[in-house]
């Protein structure tokens, strides 16, 4: 099933990526609406942080959520006995739905990393019936912090790592614009897009450092270093999240996401 995100486990994923979805999921929500009833879908779910939200409005009859990671599925079916939740696996790209069947859909996070985003969402508008809107939102690629500082680090001293686990530019769909334009080709009608911000707090760098090595991608496998080069850059690391304080601790970044929604 096509993805150009390399997942490593439902745990690690929560370590690194899912807890904040979590945090984004309520703002999201709010810009992009949930009908007051009716069918709707949750399209790449992840380990379930949007779905759990969405069954919190107990006015919906059906929340479907697909992921084309197997551990996925399995964690959140792990996490709710609601019966109105029904989670399979299945490709964000040809969504195993009826045509005009849902009264909402939504992608939190996800159109960024599947292999054809336009496939994603001509099926997502396919979906819907006439009235319903969809809705999507990518992080901004300037607008990470966090993820900004771990990447330049490991640049800065490990040039080599570009390319070899080390994302070397951004990804299609986070810059300001692209996810209208997106949504545009679709043939979705009363397009708004707007910016969420949410405060990606860390307990102190443990926090940050161990499920960005331990975590998602590939940059394990780039970090299996000789141990004097693992030990520069953990310390180089760290001094970057300290920003110059002496004592480690809690750290807060403002995190960007880009948001969109329209009407079928």
């Amino acid at each position: 099933m096509p993805s150009t995100f390399v997942a490593k486990g439902a745990e690690a994923y929560e370590a690194s990526m899912g807890r904040w979805s979590r945090w984004l999921a309520a703002p999201f929500l709010d810009f992009a609406g949930v009908p007051s009833g009716g069918r709707v879908l949750d399209a790449g779910c992840g380990t379930g942080s949007l779905t759990l939200a969405l069954s919190a409005h107990r006015e919906l009859e059906v929340v479907e959520a697909l992921d084309f990671e197997e551990n996925f599925v399995a964690a959140l079916r792990s996490r709710t006995d609601d019966a109105r939740i029904r989670v399979q696996q299945g490709d964000v790209c040809a969504l195993p739905f009826e045509s005009q069947t849902f009264d909402a859909a939504y992608s939190l996070l996800v159109l960024h990393f599947v292999s054809d985003a336009h496939k994603a969402a001509r099926e997502m508008r396919r979906v819907l019936r006439p009235g319903a809107a969809a809705a999507a939102a990518v992080w901004s690629y300037e607008g990470m912090p966090s993820w900004r500082l771990f990447w330049d680090t490991i640049l800065a001293l490990e040039p080599e790592a570009a390319g070899n686990g080390v994302p070397s530019g951004r990804r299609p769909l986070t810059a300001e614009g692209e996810l209208r334009e997106l949504f545009e080709t679709t043939g979705l009608k009363d397009i708004v897009e707007t910016t969420l911000t949410i405060t990606m707090d860390y307990a102190n760098f443990e926090d940050f450092w161990l499920p960005k090595v331990y975590g998602q991608g590939t940059f394990a496998a780039f970090y299996g270093l000789p141990e004097p080069r693992r030990d520069l850059l953990r310390d180089a690391m760290r001094a970057a999240y300290l920003a110059g304080e002496r004592e480690d601790g809690p750290r807060g970044f403002k995190s960007v996401a880009f948001a969109v929604r329209g009407t079928a």
